[in-house]
């Protein structure tokens, strides 16, 4: 692996904390994902299932987790399936993990080739009453592609009809939505490396470069500091792009007197970091722009406060939204008689600024976990208020990546620059 792996304590604890969930008798199973083809005989990059690498850190293709706390047998509460290496993968892939590696990297003494799977794993089941299957359930997945999982649980409806079937989401995402020092120190190293790509971007942007230049020096930053790359697809929008709130085609030349949003984030460890930026394309903020600029700092500053323990998501968002319209009166973007007699079903600032304040980080960018009831420590999120004017050409989102704790919220992004002037002086060095 590219990146330093995680000792094995951490999936050794977070095994223990999901097995103890399990009903009487339950079994769970664990599967990686699948080698998506492209065309012809190739194949996108392979990523492990979060869930799994969770609970074991093995970061390999056809692997398979089962975890039955109630085996007779010892050696069969934790067992680890993976891929055997033969000289056709050796010469033309290279060698996969030998079992003495997986069992180092993921604490788990038990391992057997994934050939052997059905004939072991049928005879547990025989002995269990629960079986429980994993799924994405994250609210906003798009299923338009059948995964292991899906093929999966198929197989199991099919052959083993009369067991009772649960759900392994609700209990793994419960887990996952509190951060462990591990996790943290993960994504304070995906921050980091995302911090000195933007240093690198700020000392290279100019006048008449392209948007996917940007994107390589980024991407070069990432690859050189072990990340396996960006975490999710970089933004690089300059002028009006800005305004589009998923724009990545980066192909437009940035232009003097514009600004660029730049929205990008490492992966290191397969945990993600999540930052963005907006900066002027010749280092200097006009009047305007600095005016919008300051009211999206002063909502990122103030919506950070909120994200404490104790406070609700729902309360959060009544706040934001009320710092959002006071910052769109200012700018007189929004008239405060008419937000007084607006529709709710349909808030005036929802043309400014149309997106959620926060989501959840971790293995995923946008990671698991309700954003219902009280904020908690250890929830990670991220805070990014953004306002769009499309009439102006002018879009400025900026983000934190903000770790809730008992002494109040911790930016792990806290060293990135941010501050107007600190741009402008390190742009003109």
């Amino acid at each position: 692996m590219r990146y330093l792996p995680i000792n094995k304590s951490f999936f050794i604890k977070n095994r223990e904390a999901f097995s103890s969930k399990l009903k009487k008798g339950g079994i769970a199973i664990f599967l990686s994902n699948d080698i998506y083809p492209t065309n012809a005989d190739g194949t996108f990059p392979f990523r492990q299932n979060n869930d799994l690498f969770y609970l074991t850190g093995i970061d390999q293709e056809d692997t398979l987790l089962v975890l039955f706390p109630d085996a007779t047998e010892e050696k069969h509460k934790v067992i680890l399936f993976i891929k055997e290496t033969n000289e056709h993968i050796a010469i033309w892939e290279g060698a996969k993990l030998t079992k003495a590696e997986a069992q180092e990297l993921s604490g788990i003494g038990t391992v057997y080739w994934e050939k052997d799977f059905e004939k072991i794993v049928h005879t547990l089941l025989l002995d269990a009453q629960h079986i429980y299957l994993n799924a994405n359930e994250h609210g906003r997945a798009e299923k338009s592609v059948q995964t292991k999982e899906d093929r999966y649980a198929t197989h199991i409806k099919q052959h083993y009809p009369l067991h009772s079937l649960e759900r392994s989401a609700p209990i793994i995402q419960d887990l996952r939505v509190i951060k462990t020092t591990e996790e943290i120190e993960q994504v304070s190293k995906a921050c980091q490396i995302t911090g000195d790509a933007f240093q690198r971007v700020l000392k290279f942007v100019k006048p008449g470069v392209y948007e996917f230049e940007i994107e390589a020096e980024i991407t070069h930053e990432f690859l050189r500091q072990r990340s396996y790359g960006p975490a999710y697809p970089s933004i690089i929008a300059s002028g009006k792009e800005a305004c589009v709130l998923h724009y990545v085609t980066n192909n437009k030349i940035c232009k003097d007197g514009e600004l660029i949003l730049m929205d990008f984030g490492s992966s290191y460890g397969n945990y993600a970091a999540d930052l963005t930026r907006t900066i002027p394309v010749n280092g200097t903020f006009t009047p305007r722009q600095k005016e919008v600029y300051q009211s999206v700092l002063h909502i990122l500053k103030q919506s950070t406060l909120l994200l404490k323990i104790g406070n609700t998501f729902e309360n959060y968002q009544k706040e934001v939204v009320q710092l959002v319209e006071e910052e769109l009166i200012k700018l007189k973007l929004i008239d405060p008689q008419e937000v007084k007699k607006q529709n709710p079903d349909n808030p005036l600032y929802r043309k400014y600024f149309m997106h959620g304040i926060s989501h959840f980080l971790g293995l995923d960018v946008h990671d698991v976990g309700v954003r219902k009831g009280a904020m908690k420590a250890g929830m990670l999120l991220t805070c990014e208020p953004g306002i769009y004017i499309q009439e102006e050409g002018i879009g400025i989102r900026l983000e934190n990546d903000i770790l809730i704790t008992p002494n109040g919220p911790l930016n792990l992004m806290e060293s990135i620059p941010i501050e107007i002037n600190d741009i402008e002086k390190l742009m003109k060095k």
